[in-house]
């Protein structure tokens, strides 16, 4: 079978996706990804077909602009306009030549072209997505502000926050889309009908979430075709850490891991003070993640490592606790690792990963960036490592998650719905 894997985003959003299409081709099948170029080669080093998107996320999504949306629908619809038009038609151009051949069309959660492409070529499509998507009385909106507890009628809250948050985008999108649609693939324009309509039946058509379902149990009101596979991790295990670093772990306690992601922000030098200060006030070792250009390592305490990237899976195993943005990548290997997590949201979803973090009980509460402070910062990291309620929590959550297949049930639901249509 010929699956093309379409793939949009950061490195976090395009990696579970690499580490889904190996789990394909080790059954057997033809994968194709469509992502950015700039992820060539990574993608190519694993032996899997490529088709590049010229468009650059460090451009589109990886900017201070993006970085101080939060969940402002105003100041998203504003940005979409101004920033997207080109960059749509091309995602929509590219999609429909990579996908030609294809006997299933797999879609992420930011690949908006695949689906319309799969109508005009009249093949299968299959969404699939690292967040929750359909409305539940069970769960809050991932892209948009969490209810507090004490709110009444929360489950109704709940499940119209998520249809609101979905209508609202697709109608900041539509007039884009719809441009794309007529101009690109001669298919008629969308009406809010049409989204309405395809909002409520996504509740039985078949969709697959490369989330774990230890960290978010299926809810009661999902149909037969939510399916929750698992994480899709994507590990490395001829990974050769630097003597520095294997030094700085062995010469004391496990750290704390400190790691923003791609965000993107201009106080980024007093991010970088805050966190120091933090982790001298709570007598914690620290490793940050920071280019050189934003850490100068010779000028940084002896408690404190300056990293590049290094693998996920390979480091937070040995960390006392890990400070993350909440992008769904780095909260599900820090779920995985079984370690407490202190999450600092920018915007989007990583809101929703923190507060699921502390339901979980395997975090403390989420700092959102505007709020961060160096005393809010040290008492959050006091509690995640100090915590024995937190640690024993992340701990167990950490088992169970190793013991999952995410990649095999999604392989198997994949196979399903390509023969059946249905799960």
């Amino acid at each position: 079978m010929k699956i093309t894997v379409n793939t949009f985003g950061t490195r976090g959003d395009v990696q579970p996706y690499i580490a889904l299409s190996l789990g394909l081709q080790r059954a057997g099948h033809t994968v194709r990804i469509v992502t950015h170029r700039i992820f060539e080669s990574w993608v190519k080093q694993y032996g899997l077909d490529f088709y590049p998107l010229d468009i650059d996320p460090r451009q589109v999504l990886l900017n201070q602009a993006v970085s101080e949306l939060g969940n402002n629908f105003i100041r998203i619809n504003r940005w979409i306009k101004e920033n997207l038009t080109s960059t749509l038609r091309d995602l929509f151009e590219a999609t429909l030549d990579a996908s030609r051949d294809a006997d299933v069309v797999l879609n992420s959660g930011l690949s908006f072209a695949g689906w319309h492409v799969a109508e005009k070529l009249k093949i299968p499509a299959l969404a699939t997505y690292l967040w929750p998507v359909i409305p539940s009385h069970h769960l809050p909106a991932a892209s948009g502000k969490i209810p507090p507890r004490w709110l009444p009628f929360k489950g109704t809250v709940n499940y119209l926050s998520t249809k609101l948050s979905n209508q609202m985008f697709f109608a900041m999108m539509s007039p884009l889309i719809n441009e794309c649609r007529k101009e690109i693939l001669g298919l008629r324009p969308l009406t809010a009908r049409d989204y309405w309509s395809l909002d409520s039946a996504q509740s039985t058509t078949p969709l697959i979430y490369g989330f774990s379902p230890s960290a978010i149990p299926k809810p009661a009101d999902w149909g037969a075709g939510q399916q929750i596979a698992g994480y899709w991790f994507l590990d490395t295990d001829n990974y050769q850490p630097e003597t520095t670093l294997l030094d700085f772990l062995a010469n004391g306690p496990p750290p704390v891991y400190v790691g923003f992601g791609s965000m993107v922000d201009h106080e980024q030098q007093a991010i970088n003070r805050l966190v120091i200060d933090a982790l001298r006030e709570t007598d914690q070792r620290g490793i940050l993640l920071g280019e050189s250009g934003q850490l100068d390592s010779d000028a940084l305490p002896d408690f404190i490592l300056r990293v590049d990237a290094i693998p996920h899976d390979w480091l937070l195993p040995r960390v006392a606790a890990v400070v993350h943005h909440g992008g769904a990548g780095t909260t599900a290997a820090a779920l995985r690792a079984g370690v407490p997590s202190v999450v600092v949201p920018w915007f989007a979803d990583q809101f929703f990963w923190g507060w699921r973090v502390q339901e979980l009980g395997a975090g403390t509460k989420s700092i959102p960036r505007n709020q961060l402070t160096t005393a809010r910062l040290a008492s959050a990291i006091q509690q995640a490592v100090g915590d024995e309620n937190i640690r024993r929590k992340a701990s167990q959550l950490g088992k169970q998650i190793r013991a999952e297949d995410g990649v095999g049930v999604a392989v198997r639901l994949i196979e399903a719905f390509a023969h059946n249509r249905h799960f």
